[in-house]
């Protein structure tokens, strides 16, 4: 069993936050353990939570066909998000909520250890990327953390609710590709 297996093991079983009491299963995570690039969600929704799996949903679906854009799929990148369990009625996930999943997720950015990770969505980039990050200014941007390549794009969700989103994060993936080409 690999250490990140181990770490899906302890999680499975987490009872952080409260959370906990309404999940119907823990979302750890999903792709390749060596892989290069990581992306990062908010928290599980409904379906997610049904399946056990990040981004099952329609916006799964949407995030499958980003990928497809620049050339990559669920085998070649890790998929994730800053809490493991669903929060209740898909609301944003409250600050002790995070806090309390964070070691979760940093442990599965050390061992995975991405050149790459992709914040999907504003909470995402709040947290990884700096508290007062604007997703409607920002998203695209490279930043730097820990020795990795950070950017935030929108969530798959946000542009299922508004289209007029789709050509600027069409863009933001090209530089997501055009990174990975330089590793």
């Amino acid at each position: 069993m690999t250490e990140l297996e181990k770490l899906r093991e302890s999680c499975l079983g987490c009872e952080r936050c409260e959370l906990c009491r309404t999940r119907t299963n823990v979302v750890f995570g999903v792709g390749p353990e060596d892989a290069d690039v990581m992306f990062i969600g908010e928290g599980p929704g409904e379906h997610e939570d049904l399946q056990g799996e990040p981004f099952v949903g329609r916006g799964g679906k949407l995030l499958d066909d980003m990928l497809e854009l620049i050339d990559l799929d669920r085998s070649k990148v890790y998929i994730a998000n800053m809490v493991k369990c669903r929060p209740p009625k898909n609301r944003d996930p409250l600050p002790s909520e995070q806090e309390a999943c964070e070691p979760w997720l940093e442990r599965q950015i050390e061992l995975i250890e991405p050149k790459v990770i992709v914040c999907l969505g504003r909470i995402a980039a709040m947290r990884f990327i700096k508290p007062d990050f604007k997703i409607t200014r920002e998203h695209g941007q490279w930043f730097e953390r820990d020795g990795r390549r950070v950017m935030a794009l929108y969530h798959p969700a946000a542009l299922l609710r508004d289209p007029n989103k789709r050509p600027d994060t069409f863009e933001d993936l090209k530089r997501i590709q055009a990174a990975i080409k330089e590793i």
